[in-house]
């Protein structure tokens, strides 16, 4: 599965001459009779099946009043071996695999390495133990911010600690911009003006905007995946999120943005997309994961603990089950 990181999609992708190879494709399908039975069985099967899961958030550490931290060892190593009895093509974890300690990925990523699929990383806040070149390597990350394909469905990560105060070093030019945007925030009375907060920054903003346009023209669903969420407003919000939200509702093709950090979960419908937090693994004694199944016109999400089992159509609100 190729991924590509922050920088040009591959133009390979849009030649003419794959688009040729899938214009004669669709004719010889049209000129061939299929069954019934056989075109219905199509539409009720997946295009594909990935796993989720969402602030992990191990350290060796006594509990706090909601957050088991121990107990995350075993709760994923349950999920890992759940995901791979599921058919998956990949499986994210959607930000801080460690909450606090260096030593904890020592403990905690060999358990996630298991996963017999590919795995996808999101950076979260927690996770920023080491310092960012240090970290991508330990996560398994090619970079910050990225983006793959698979069965003509586009996933984008993307990096809500960009711009944050604990991902950059003091002083930077990114920690500055930080403060400021968390203190015009914490002005204008926002509740996202949180020290655990982060942003997008612009760079990263024009490369979402790129791949965005190029996943347009290729005819790709799109699922955004960050750690934090940006709608609704929330207090775990990234310090942008109404630009964020702007910018994805502007286009067709984005189907929902998927997130964690918000361990209780939420769940926002506006512009015609999803944006939908995942719970918490570390919360509780019950353990939070899910089974998504993409279809031509609808997600399925299938949660395992605390988290829901639901229905999620294209332009129209979500459903549990």
């Amino acid at each position: 599965m190729p991924i590509t990181p922050a920088g040009p999609t591959d133009p390979a992708a849009f030649s003419p001459t794959r688009r040729h190879l899938l214009g004669l494709a669709a004719g010889i399908a049209a000129l061939t009779a299929v069954p019934a039975e056989a075109s219905a069985a199509a539409a009720n099967s997946p295009l594909l099946r990935f796993g989720v899961i969402a602030d992990c958030q191990y350290a060796d550490k006594p509990d706090g009043p909601v957050r088991l931290y121990r107990l995350s060892v075993d709760k994923l190593t349950e999920a890992v071996s759940t995901l791979n009895d599921g058919d998956l093509r990949f499986s994210f974890h959607l930000g801080d695999m460690v909450d606090e300690f260096a030593a904890s990925f020592d403990m905690i990523m060999p358990i996630w390495d298991k996963l017999r699929m590919p795995k996808i990383q999101v950076l979260g806040n927690h996770d920023f133990q080491l310092p960012r070149e240090q970290l991508l390597p330990t996560m398994g990350m090619p970079s910050s911010h990225y983006q793959f394909r698979r069965n003509g469905w586009r996933f984008i990560v993307v990096d809500t600690n960009d711009i944050s105060t604990y991902g950059n070093p003091k002083g930077s030019e990114k920690y500055t911009l930080a403060e400021k945007m968390r203190a015009d925030l914490q002005a204008a009375g926002k509740p996202n003006a949180q020290t655990w907060n982060g942003g997008v920054g612009a760079e990263q903003f024009a490369w979402i905007e790129e791949v965005l346009e190029h996943a347009r023209r290729a005819g790709d669903k799109v699922v955004l995946n960050s750690h934090h969420p940006i709608y609704p407003l929330n207090q775990h919000n990234a310090y942008n999120d109404t630009q964020l939200v702007e910018l994805v509702t502007s286009y067709d093709n984005v189907v929902a943005w998927f997130n964690g950090h918000n361990h209780a979960g939420n769940y926002g419908f506006t512009g015609g997309k999803h944006f939908i937090t995942f719970k918490g693994m570390v919360d509780t004694t019950v353990t939070s994961y899910a089974m998504v199944q993409a279809f031509e016109d609808h997600l399925k999400i299938e949660g395992f603990g605390r988290e829901p089992t639901r229905t999620v159509p294209f332009g129209a609100p979500a459903y549990q089950a």
